[in-house]
């Protein structure tokens, strides 16, 4: 089963210094209707201007994933972390007991985008982590976070969840297998894929349940595509 959701159909807000797109649910955004997937909760496409940025701010039991796809983003947060994301590099913030953070884009006159994701964790209470890291792209699949525990060259994430980033040059493919029986959200950021007569770009996505689907790229694309439980307590 393919559930589509187009760019055009998330929701918007613009504050004007962050314009940002909700795939799911999120602040003044409301849909019944697009609440998540499975543990995934959020996934926001942020516009920061340049010089501005989120104040500080609370979180508690989420895992936060940040992907700069543009730009730079300054964080600080009440564990004593203070670090700079380029484009290219991940980030994930475990919130667990508790964090403040604020994120800000130090650049003077570039405008910032990245992607905000968060994770419903499987355990409450853990100590707050941070994780931040450049993987090198490189082409077909590549795995960006883990259970804990599971895998040593990626983020260790709270949840029964893989996520990957995902690079196809044009003309080649990839298949997403139904044989774990596990939902899988794949979203667009870039260039364009094909799966069967539907056209995907950037900001669109593709939730697929037992079903083997072929992904093509008509042209060089990424997407992140995530593996997600079937179930969240």
């Amino acid at each position: 089963m393919l559930n589509l959701r187009r760019k055009d159909e998330r929701g918007f807000v613009d504050h004007g210094w962050l314009k940002s797109h909700h795939s799911f649910s999120f602040g003044s955004y409301y849909d019944p209707r697009h609440m998540g997937v499975s543990a995934l909760r959020v996934l926001n496409d942020d516009r920061v201007e340049a010089g501005e940025g989120f104040p500080t701010h609370p979180h508690q039991d989420m895992e936060i994933l940040s992907y700069v796809l543009r730009g730079g983003l300054e964080h600080k947060d009440s564990k004593g972390n203070v670090r700079t994301m380029t484009a290219g590099e991940f980030q994930l913030m475990s919130a667990g007991t508790g964090v403040t953070h604020s994120e800000y884009n130090p650049l003077p006159d570039t405008e910032a985008r990245f992607l905000q994701i968060w994770i419903q964790p499987d355990q409450l209470g853990i100590a707050p982590g941070y994780q931040q890291e450049l993987f090198p792209p490189r082409e077909g699949l590549q795995l960006i976070a883990a259970p804990a525990g599971d895998e040593d060259q990626a983020f260790r994430v709270q949840q029964d969840v893989r996520i990957y980033r995902l690079q196809l040059k044009a003309g080649s493919s990839y298949t997403l297998s139904a044989q774990n029986k596990r939902p899988q959200y794949l979203h667009v950021i870039g260039g364009q894929l094909e799966v069967k007569s539907l056209v995907l770009e950037d900001g669109d996505a593709l939730t697929v349940r037992e079903e083997d689907v072929e992904v093509r790229a008509t042209e060089t694309a990424e997407a992140l595509l995530f593996d997600l439980p079937g179930s969240v307590n």
